[in-house]
């Protein structure tokens, strides 16, 4: 489909993907809305020339109010992570039941296009590079499960109610406005004491990291390229970083020399996966490969935040 000109719903558009999604949208001529509830992002994030409905989507009569029968796609980006939730029981019934709500909505108002941001979790540990047909999927967070459960949705509404969905598997998305990962993290603990930073795990991990700006210019090439019913495409880079070399990157920036201490053990916290590489050739195949790699996209989200931040 043409973005250009359409009238499109971001839920979640207050967060880091969402809000620059919507800018971007914008900029090329479409009526965008946003969908939030606040509870991660902020209202001065949703961008100018933008409608703003605040809203729940557990709660189906908010859900009503933001999506309605004008719109020619959804950009369902809202969901909660283990940080914004101690209870897993919770945040897995909150995810699914904003998934659910959503969709069922469409169906009743007649939006049939649906753009959803899934999660390299739902892999658990795979072998690297993960293409999107790697199989079983076993993830191993309750982050991860909802994000599974959440695709199973939307595959049967693709397959079986005239559904048009493009599904995006993210590596580790990180940029301005971001707060709760590890980049900000190490921004938040140096500026408060440059002389020593505590390290989840052992430093070891090793993950792709991918700049917000070009995450959201890959999304739109996808939406907009490819048709099939059901399309399932993995965001990322070919390189990756580790936890330890990110914590050079940010020393670095905010010009720091700080002893490192690590809590030991191969993951940062139960259900992290300690090493992850997704595989992009089907996105490369349809036209669209990244520009910045991991660490450099890892550098440009440390100068951004550390202006944000200190």
């Amino acid at each position: 489909m043409d973005l250009t000109d359409s009238t499109a719903l971001v839920t979640g558009g207050a967060g880091l993907v969402g809000s620059h999604l919507a800018r971007a949208l914008r900029d090329r001529g479409a009526a965008v809305r946003v969908a939030d509830d606040l509870s991660k992002g902020t209202r001065d994030r949703v961008p100018d020339g933008v409608d703003f409905v605040e809203a729940d989507l557990t709660d189906p009569e908010d859900v009503a109010e933001a999506v309605t029968g004008d719109l020619d796609v959804v950009f369902h980006f809202a969901a909660y992570t283990d940080t914004n939730y101690d209870d897993d029981r919770e945040l897995f019934e909150a995810n699914t039941a904003m998934t659910y709500n959503v969709i069922e909505r469409m169906r009743e108002v007649g939006v049939d296009r649906l753009a959803f941001t899934s999660s390299s979790t739902v892999y658990g540990e795979a072998p690297r590079p993960t293409p999107e047909d790697y199989g079983p999927l076993e993830p191993i967070s309750i982050y991860g499960s909802s994000k599974l459960a959440d695709e199973a949705l939307i595959s049967t509404h693709a397959h079986s109610y005239d559904l048009t969905a493009w599904v995006f598997r993210f590596a580790n998305i990180v940029g301005p406005r971001q707060r709760g990962n590890v980049i900000p993290d190490f921004v938040q603990k140096l500026d408060a004491d440059p002389t020593e930073l505590e390290i989840l795990g052992d430093g070891r991990q090793e993950k792709s990291y991918m700049h917000v700006t070009e995450c959201v210019d890959a999304i739109q090439h996808v939406v907009e390229h490819a048709d099939e019913d059901l399309n399932v495409y993995n965001l990322g880079t070919r390189t990756t970083t580790s936890v330890t070399r990110i914590a050079d990157i940010v020393s670095e920036e905010l010009g720091v020399d700080p002893e490192y201490s690590y809590t030991g053990g191969d993951r940062g916290w139960t259900g992290d996966v300690p090493r992850m590489r997704l595989s992009i050739e089907r996105l490369a195949d349809l036209g669209w490969e990244p520009s910045i790699e991991s660490d450099e996209a890892v550098r440009r989200s440390a100068r951004e935040l550390i202006d944000e931040i200190v």
